[in-house]
């Protein structure tokens, strides 16, 4: 899917992470307005806004691109690719980094424009050993969910669980859980509700990079048998909910009762009598 339509994928790829910054900066902008002197109600709407958005975003473009709007999630497919057709290589990577970081800036103006708010570089300190850990733990582990279920062979769930583990971690981690470079330089152009200051973005990032290893290493060691895309595998949506026919059972006996439990005896029937009778049909001498 990659290596087809490199300008479209690395449009959708700067669309889905301007949107997925836009939506972070301007959901907290209007947290802040709506809900002034309560910083705890200004995160929950900023979570539950950056959750759900990002889930609509690899829903709509991930069968475009696979949805990464992520420079650590693009590193890690690159480094599971293996020329297979739904994943990223090495050579189309700079393309999407290039496309997310750019992207993510636009969206950061976008944002600011939509609220009257003037760019400005962000003047909030977040670097500290606490916050830098936070972001080791919320990239392995979202590197982790993706990876997981992409190997599980279950990547139908991704948004869903990627939104639902971003609004997550923006509480059980001290860092709010940036987890994405793109995003997190990105939030350097806002002095707002989720901005952060130029000085505190290379500890992140760096943290982001080696919790993306860590991740991909759980991936490997929990989740072995290898897939073929780390996020979503088809272009076609209505793949995804095609159901998959299944195998007739084998003719030895030992695989016969090893499989037969997983289907009603009734379909399991019907396959051994139609087995047998393609063999007679095959064994009968032709008519004339």
């Amino acid at each position: 899917m990659y290596r087809r339509q490199p300008a479209r994928q690395a449009a959708a790829e700067f669309i889905g992470t301007g949107l997925l910054v836009t939506v972070v900066i301007g959901s907290g902008i209007a947290a802040q307005r709506l809900s002034p002197g309560d910083p705890g109600l200004q995160l929950l709407e900023n979570s539950m806004a950056t959750g759900l958005g990002l889930a609509v975003i690899i829903l709509v473009l991930g069968p475009v691109s696979g949805g990464h709007f992520n420079p650590a999630v693009s590193i890690v497919d690159a480094i599971l690719a293996r020329r297979e057709d739904g994943q990223l290589s090495v050579r189309g990577l700079w393309l999407y980094v290039v496309a997310q970081m750019s992207g993510g800036v636009a969206g950061a103006l976008l944002a600011s424009a939509m609220f009257d708010v003037a760019p400005a570089f962000s003047e909030t300190e977040r670097a500290s050993l606490g916050t830098v850990i936070a972001e080791v733990v919320a990239t392995a582990g979202l590197v982790l969910v993706i990876v997981g279920l992409a190997r599980a062979r279950r990547p139908a769930l991704t948004a869903a669980a990627v939104g639902a583990y971003i609004a997550a971690a923006y509480w059980f981690t001290s860092s709010t859980s940036f987890a994405n470079p793109a995003v997190t330089v990105a939030r350097m152009f806002t002095d707002t509700f989720a901005g952060i200051a130029p000085a505190s973005v290379l500890p992140f990032v760096l943290a982001q990079l080696g919790g993306a290893a860590v991740g991909l290493a759980l991936a490997l060691f929990l989740f072995p048998a290898a897939t073929t895309a780390v996020t979503v595998p088809t272009s076609d949506p209505q793949e995804l909910a095609r159901p998959t026919p299944p195998s007739p059972p084998s003719s030895s006996s030992a695989s016969t009762t090893r499989d037969a439990p997983r289907w009603p005896p009734a379909t399991c029937a019907r396959w051994r009598a139609t087995a047998s009778m393609c063999s007679r049909r095959a064994a009968s001498p032709a008519r004339r």
